[in-house]
């Protein structure tokens, strides 16, 4: 069984550290939501997992190999990212765009055979994007973009997926429906899923566990029950808010403490 390992990993940016001493393991079959406030480091630790930074100290293991022992591509077959703001080719189609998953499975000099470009549909039908496959990556909204983003993701045929923000430019149902097929994924599949969060409520309506960050730092770990607690939630967003257990399935659902009532009008 595949497993992801932090060993005291800090990571930073110009020997300036951003996350530090890190440690926590995932298995397949688990998705782990990353949460915490705007610069607490979740970007940073996505980059760090994908190797786009390389620790300043500690070690990232897959299955107790360190991830700079891979080569690009070998990393690549194991390993796909969803990064937040993606720069991607203009011009190329969305089919194209889907169609660049599949590079870390080819060969020098080798084209996609009918297999590849089989997973390359079932990973633009399972992300709802055939309907525009063949519309420039420059027409499309913000939304479509992103689920294309995550339809290459898949189209890699990864182990491991890093999401940061995968939700940020869509609409409700779309993040429903994006964050129900990582979900289901992740357990047919038999995938690791580690996804940086915004929303406190999505975090935990879809995560087996929670790291909660706060400067940096893990400032508490566990299910989604143990983690969004309003004393956690003041303590390092700064905010008053009320935690209930959903109606439906007891998880927690967190609301804003609103001032508007008793701020006189006049």
């Amino acid at each position: 069984m595949l497993s992801l390992s932090l060993q005291k990993v800090t990571l930073g940016y110009n020997h300036q550290a951003v996350v530090r001493d890190i440690n926590f393991e995932v298995k397949q079959g688990e998705v782990l939501g990353i949460i915490g406030p705007n610069g607490s480091g979740k970007s940073t630790l996505i980059k760090g997992i994908s190797r786009i930074l390389q620790p300043i100290s500690g070690k990232i293991l897959l299955n107790g190999e360190n991830i700079l022992s891979f080569n690009r591509q070998e990393l690549a077959r194991i390993v796909a990212v969803v990064p937040q703001n993606p720069l991607l080719p203009e011009a190329f189609t969305a089919f194209e765009l889907v169609t660049m998953g599949r590079t870390p499975h080819l060969g020098l000099f080798r084209f996609e055979g009918e297999k590849d470009l089989n997973i390359v549909r079932r990973a633009m039908e399972l992300t709802c994007t055939v309907g525009f496959a063949e519309r420039r990556i420059s027409d499309l909204s913000g939304g479509e973009r992103q689920r294309l983003v995550i339809a290459r993701a898949l189209a890699q045929e990864p182990k491991v997926i890093l999401l940061d923000e995968p939700t940020a430019h869509l609409d409700i149902n779309h993040q429903i429906e994006i964050l129900n097929l990582i979900y289901r994924l992740c357990y047919e599949e038999k995938l690791i899923i580690i996804i940086a969060l915004h929303d406190l409520n999505l975090a935990a309506q879809y995560c087996n566990r929670l790291i909660m960050l706060s400067n940096g730092r893990i400032f508490c770990e566990g299910t989604p029950e143990e983690v969004i607690e309003s004393e956690n939630i003041r303590k390092v967003y700064g905010a008053q808010v009320c935690v209930y257990p959903h109606p439906v399935n007891a998880l927690p659902v967190t609301l804003i403490a609103s001032t508007k009532n008793k701020i006189s009008l006049g």
